[in-house]
Parts: C-alpha cells; structure tokens; sequence
C-alpha cells in the first residue's frame, strides 16, 4: 500500500505510520479499533433536520442545543425560567442536536483511522456519507454556526459557551478529513466543501459575539475555544491565525487559570472539579501538541511564577498517591484511571521515570487497548531550536 503525508494535526502521522508499519505491537489497541470500526458501520447517518424543535431563527438547518446542566424552575407553573444545578445533566439536552454531532464527529474518527490502518474502503465510505449528511448535502446540512448553543429556556436562545459543544469532537475531525482525503471515496469537491463550510465556521467563531465572549472566557471554555480554533485555522491554511493564538496561551490562559501551586481554581469551583481540572490540563496538553510543528513551546512555556501546563501536571501528583486528599466537591463517579491519558503524554514528552510510574499506577487493565497508543507522539516534539530562547525569556517574567 502506498504510504502518503498526511498533515495531521492531533494525531500523529509518525505513529500512525509506526502502527501500519508493525501492527502486531500495538494489537490490543488495533483490536478495540477494529470492534469499533465495525460498529460504526452499522450507525444510520443523522443530521440537524431530525430534531423536533425549530430553532428560534425558523432553520432546522441551524444547530440547537441546551445547557446541561439547566432544569425546570420548581417554584414556576410552566418551570420557567429554569435554573442551574451544577453537574447534574438534564436529559432533555440529548433531544436536540448535541448529541447526534457528537455521535457523527466520534464515528467518523473511528472510521476513517480504521480505512487508514486496515485499507479498506467500507469504512472510508461509510465516514464520507455521515459527513456529506451532516456538513454538505443541501438538504441536511448544518450551517456554519451555533448561535444556538447551549441555550437556557426562559433565559436565552443560545450563549457563547454553547460553542464547548464542538471544542472536544472538530479538531478530531479535522485530522479525520486529512486521512479521508487520500482515500478515493473522498472526492475534490467533498474536500472543498468541508474546507469551505470549516472555513466559515471558524470565521464565526472568531468574530461573531458569541465566539468572542467564549474566547475571553477564564476557565476550561476558554482554553477548548483556543484548541478548536487553532485546529480549524491549520486545516484551512490559516497557519498565521493558529500562531497568534497560540503565542497568546501562556498570558491569556496559564497565568489567569494556574495558581503558582498549580491548581485551577476555576475548575475546583465546579461541583466536579476533579473532571474539570482533569479536562482544562488535557486541553493545555492539545494546545502543546498543535503547537509543536509551528514552534510554539507551550510544554516548556511558563507566564509569571512558572505558571505553566507542567506545573498544572505535577499538581495532581500527590492527590494521586495519596499524599494529600481531595479537598473539593466531585459529585460524580471518578476513577483514577482517568489520569492515565495525561501521565501517558507527560512521560512521553518529558522523559520522566514518575510520570511513567503513575501510569502504572492509574492505568486500567485494558489500557493498551486505548485509541491514544494509535495517535498520540511516539517522542518529544522537536520544538526546541525554536522555542528554547523563548523558554528562557519566559521564565524571567
């Protein structure tokens, strides 16, 4: 088969290479993909026209979504306006448009590594039709904005941190559409039209008002609004765009996030503020790994008192071993095999024996069967001739 460049961005093209090139090594990984793989082929396409509800803009075509964590009001006749219970979900959220994106952006993921690393077209094809139903096909397409997301009944029709939304699932889609693109099922004109639609939606997300209160947002919304953002601007050769943002990171996101202790007090606010806190440092790890290839150092970055993602890292540290104890609310279930992804990533840029050490200490028993052996580095980004005078500056600030 004929190895091809792909460009990129999360996963990384070395490892994938690596995988194809000796999958035997990475087998229980390889196997949970194929199972996966087989899975989402059996998931019929969906788009934003299913939804019962119209928007208030009268277009099906306009993504809609509510605010998780919003319920009816109990001291109002109509529950209205309703209120917040911090953490706990309201389930009419899955009867918009959430979670059917959700469900698209992580099938096509799974099926389009899955084409890459088996060559086989079933699943290419497959990934190509949840796509064209979902972006490009006039009669179902999505348009390019969620000016709807994330609204509150009795209070709003839609907030700027509806748009946490597609922070977690595009930036994967994106290196989804990289691999697609050298399968032929994925033709020119399926390439320019998700170029185009991706292109107008990060305009939206830079300019609109909704994009622009995200992006001054001081916790993990601001941090995601970065990490999708830059993803969009490199997959639509907008590298200057990415660059900005990311040179913006360690002022606008670590010094006002990261205590000089390390801890996030904005995400130990949250009634789940293990997941949270969790969720904002990987989130820094991501930032780290967009930035490498344009020279922008954000593992080694520090603003004021080394506020940085390393310190945000090691603050977890003793809470893992047992050293100190979790002094803040976590109302849902929280398993210490989560931390796995993130010490995986430290060990492997940093070189550190601990880290490894609280891998094995986290890890469940099928971790070697987790995507992340597939995709993520297989070694430190070689930023450092580009980044090391910067580091050094950094640090005197």
């Amino acid at each position: 088969m004929n190895r091809p460049t792909w460009n990129t961005r999360l996963w990384q093209a070395e490892t994938l290479k690596q995988v194809m090139a000796k999958p035997d090594a990475y087998a229980p990984a390889v196997a949970r993909l194929r199972q996966e793989a087989e899975q989402a082929l059996t998931f019929a396409p969906v788009s934003v026209m299913d939804k019962e509800r119209v928007p208030p803009s009268g277009d099906k075509h306009d993504y809609m979504s509510m605010g998780p964590y919003w319920w009816p009001n109990p001291e109002t006749a109509d529950g209205l306006p309703y209120v917040r219970r911090d953490g706990e979900q309201n389930p009419e959220r899955n009867e918009l448009d959430n979670r059917p994106l959700g469900a698209v952006c992580r099938h096509t993921q799974t099926l389009a590594l899955a084409a890459t690393l088996f060559d086989d077209d079933r699943y290419a094809t497959h990934a190509a039709t949840l796509l064209r139903t979902w972006f490009l096909d006039p009669e179902t397409r999505m348009n390019p904005h969620l000016e709807y997301g994330q609204s509150i009944p009795g209070k709003c029709d839609g907030r700027g941190i509806g748009i946490i939304d597609t922070a977690g699932t595009l930036p994967r889609v994106v290196d989804a559409l990289e691999l697609l693109g050298t399968r032929p099922v994925w033709t020119a004109a399926d390439i320019a039209g998700m170029q185009a639609w991706m292109r107008a939606y990060l305009d939206w997300l830079l300019h609109s008002a909704h994009g622009q209160d995200e992006a001054r947002a001081a916790n993990n919304h601001g941090t995601y609004f970065d990490m999708q953002a830059v993803a969009l601007a490199l997959y639509t050769d907008q590298p200057d765009t990415a660059r900005s943002i990311l040179e913006a990171v360690p002022e606008k996101r670590f010094a006002v996030q990261i205590e000089p202790d390390g801890a996030q007090p904005l995400e130990l606010a949250r009634t789940n503020s293990r997941g949270y806190s969790l969720m904002n440092t990987l989130g820094y790890v991501n930032l780290a790994i967009l930035g490498a290839p344009l020279g922008v150092d954000l593992w080694e970055r520090q603003a004021s008192a080394g506020r940085g993602l390393r310190l945000a890292i090691d603050w977890f540290i003793p809470y893992i071993k047992g050293e100190k104890e979790w002094a803040w609310q976590q109302i849902s279930t929280f398993t210490a095999d989560r931390y796995a992804p993130l010490f995986h990533h430290a060990a492997i840029q940093y070189g550190e024996p601990r880290y490894r050490q609280i891998v094995e200490q986290t890890a469940a028993a099928d971790f070697t069967a987790e995507r992340l052996h597939l995709t993520a580095p297989a070694g430190p980004q070689t930023v450092r001739v580009h980044a090391d005078s910067q580091v050094r500056r950094d640090r005197r600030t």
